[in-house]
């Protein structure tokens, strides 16, 4: 897609999010009995829901009230303190809300000069999702329906943009080498639901055609830590890349401040078909498995270990299965004033990562690496962000092939090294209207290369993305 042409797209594409946004606003109700609206926050549930009347919410006090938000992408949760931006109302005994965001990057990457050119390149490209959501007590319970789209398909042309030492998926048959894949359309279709057991126990439900097993931390387009960084982590498909598997139902338990989760779900990763509402290449069978321990001692602390066997993952390995394993500290901190939607002008989160792929098939216990990840985000002054993302990323041989071109006959995936990434970057919000923000901002990365990709990308590459983030806002 030309610049020109995108440039139009993107303009129709913020055009349509603040009229669809600016409409759904005007279904709000101005006053309701037993709901109130101002002031709510990420960590805030349902606390009770009449058949005839409005909402109760209340702030949450333990893991169980913030579990039941169901605002993060499968099962995940984050620190009850979180902050969560989005619009709100009801419909009945329904409560809606719709939650949103869009980045468009121009990116700059720079690195060694190769036979086949310069490494790194540049972009235009917008990553974006937007997630409705619903729910009412059925039963003796809470049913959530929620569902998370994206235009990646289209925004991402040519299957990726450019991100160096990334890999991860295909793009028109060959590994992707130095770029980031873009999210399918339906990134999540699901049916939640959740029975409180007395005041100390909760029993939970997931079922999804499209969703996220009980596998790794909230997946980085939709943590608090990530949410004005535009680009992938490099660790993605050793930390979080199951946040978007087919077949997914989970089931869990909820004991005060500690949840176990058993996941079934298709380990196979999704097509290049990006558009439709299909499987992986090898179907659609539930044949792989994981479990989830998320602890939470307070309202500012998540943390959670995760291991999964996951059947034939990757198009270009078909007969390995891999092992992962993760484990992740979530800590966040609200502090200053309320503004009018009561949102503290001040937050800090952060994020501890580090998630490991085995292959089972080879039994090389390094065969797709370890990688680990500091994220950390300071909101000040009101809508004044500044963030790092640091990570030191396993790698492997794929990253020696030419980007575009086709696995050789006999090439075996090996570990190669790790990369070190930081990242550094701030944005400052400004209103476009009653319920959408904009940040221009911009962030800069530089890496360490190790020794077996030194001839390849040079010591130090570098990358400069210049943005503007739209986000759905109260």
């Amino acid at each position: 897609m030309k610049r020109r042409t995108f440039g139009t797209f993107v303009l129709f594409f913020a055009t349509t999010f603040s009229v669809v946004t600016h409409f759904a606003a005007a279904q709000q109700p101005g006053s309701m009995p037993g709901m109130s609206m101002e002031g709510m926050d990420h960590g805030q549930t349902m606390a009770s829901m009449p058949a005839m009347g409005g909402m109760t919410m209340s702030q949450p006090r333990n893991l169980i009230e913030a579990q039941l938000n169901h605002l993060s992408s499968g099962t995940t949760i984050e620190p009850a303190s979180t902050p969560m931006y989005m619009m709100m109302g009801h419909h009945g005994a329904w409560m809606w809300m719709l939650h949103g965001e869009a980045f468009v990057t121009e990116l700059q990457q720079g690195a060694a000069e190769t036979p086949w050119g310069r490494r790194g390149g540049d972009k235009l490209f917008s990553t974006n999702w937007i997630m409705p959501m619903a729910m009412r007590r059925v039963g003796p319970g809470q049913l959530t329906l929620r569902a998370m789209f994206s235009l990646e398909p289209a925004t991402v042309t040519d299957r990726q943009y450019p991100l160096l030492f990334q890999q991860g998926e295909t793009a028109f048959g060959a590994p992707i080498v130095d770029g980031q894949h873009p999210h399918n359309f339906f990134m999540e279709v699901a049916a939640l639901y959740d029975i409180r057991v007395g005041e100390r126990g909760l029993i939970s439900f997931y079922a999804a055609p499209v969703g996220d097993p009980a596998i790794g931390p909230t997946a980085y387009p939709h943590r608090m830590s990530a949410s004005e960084n535009p680009l992938a982590a490099l660790g993605h498909h050793q930390e979080d890349s199951t946040h978007i598997a087919y077949n997914v139902l989970t089931a869990g338990v909820t004991w005060r401040w500690v949840r176990l989760e058993g996941s079934g779900f298709h380990g196979g990763e999704p097509s290049e078909g990006r558009w439709q509402f299909q499987p992986s290449s090898n179907g659609l069978a539930i044949d792989s498995y994981s479990t989830r321990l998320t602890i939470s001692p307070g309202p500012n602390w998540t943390g959670q270990y995760s291991i999964a066997h996951i059947t034939s993952p990757e198009a270009l390995y078909p007969n390995e299965d891999q092992q992962r394993q993760t484990a992740s500290i979530m800590y966040n901190r609200a502090f200053g004033a309320q503004d009018a939607n009561g949102l503290t002008y001040g937050n800090w989160s952060n994020t501890l990562v580090w998630g490991r792929t085995r292959s089972i098939t080879t039994g090389h216990d390094e065969h797709k690496g370890n990688s680990y990840l500091a994220e950390s985000l300071l909101k000040f002054g009101g809508r004044n962000y500044a963030w790092t993302r640091i990570e030191n990323a396993g790698r492997t041989s794929e990253l020696l092939l030419h980007p575009g071109q086709a696995l050789p006959e006999g090439f075996e995936e090996d570990p190669i090294g790790h990369v070190q990434a930081y990242s550094f970057g701030y944005d400052r919000d400004f209103r476009l209207g009653a319920h959408v923000t904009a940040a221009p901002g911009a962030q800069f990365t530089t890496y360490t290369t190790p020794e077996a990709l030194r001839a390849t990308y040079g010591d130090h590459p570098w990358g400069v993305a210049a943005f503007v983030r739209f986000r759905i806002a109260r």
